[in-house]
């Protein structure tokens, strides 16, 4: 992106990445439901990464006390007969409380009684959508929805980003070059000389047509 902002600067650019799971790394603190426990966390622990509450100039709320405010939604507040104070409440209870805002999308008669994952590798079955509840709640628009860390450093340095979908049409030129040098490669005879091994790739290099590229 340096060299875009010096040398064209004046071009409005997209920059186009493929699936790599490289590519689509999210913050650490971001929104999971790989991890997420289906109830209330042992007493050893928690859950969850605390987030700061900010206000609308994007500045940290402060509490009575001087400390900053946390986000937690998630979290048992004061006094809930459910569970303790400031623990993570748990894919199930969270599941329940939305399905009593909203009960036309959350139709599980009962969100408790479902398990946390279908197998060790989201083992679930095709086209079921309400069979566990780590996959209910991966497929909601907050999880979907976050941005990757690619994705959103290119948007603060004010270029757009596009993800090629799993499967697609190769757009680096380098693939049919090297499609067509192994290809014509292959037809020499075979040979363990290092000599012959280096002629003949020099050799089948320059050979790629500029129309192959």
């Amino acid at each position: 992106m340096g060299i875009l902002n010096e040398h064209y600067h004046d071009e409005d650019h997209v920059l186009v990445f493929n699936n790599a799971t490289t590519h689509l790394k999210r913050a650490d603190n971001t929104l999971s439901a790989q991890k997420m426990p289906k109830g209330i966390p042992k007493s050893r622990g928690n859950w969850g990464v605390e987030v700061n509450q900010v206000n609308a100039d994007g500045k940290a709320v402060y509490s009575v006390d001087g400390k900053v405010c946390k986000i937690k939604p998630l979290y048992f507040p004061p006094n809930d007969l459910r569970g303790p104070e400031g623990i993570f409440k748990g894919m199930a209870v969270i599941l329940e409380e939305c399905k009593q805002k909203d009960p036309l999308k959350f139709t599980v008669p009962n969100y408790m009684k479902l398990k946390a994952q279908c197998g060790k590798n989201f083992d679930c079955q095709k086209d079921q959508i309400n069979c566990c509840c780590r996959w209910i709640s991966y497929t909601q628009p907050d999880f979907v929805g976050v941005e990757s860390l690619l994705e959103t450093l290119c948007k603060a340095c004010g270029y757009q980003v596009l993800f090629l979908p799993k499967f697609h049409c190769e757009l680096n030129s380098i693939e049919q070059c090297w499609g067509f040098a192994k290809w014509l490669y292959q037809k020499f005879p075979a040979s363990s000389k290092e000599a012959d091994l280096e002629r003949n790739v020099l050799t089948v290099l320059n050979s790629v047509p500029l129309i192959t590229m």
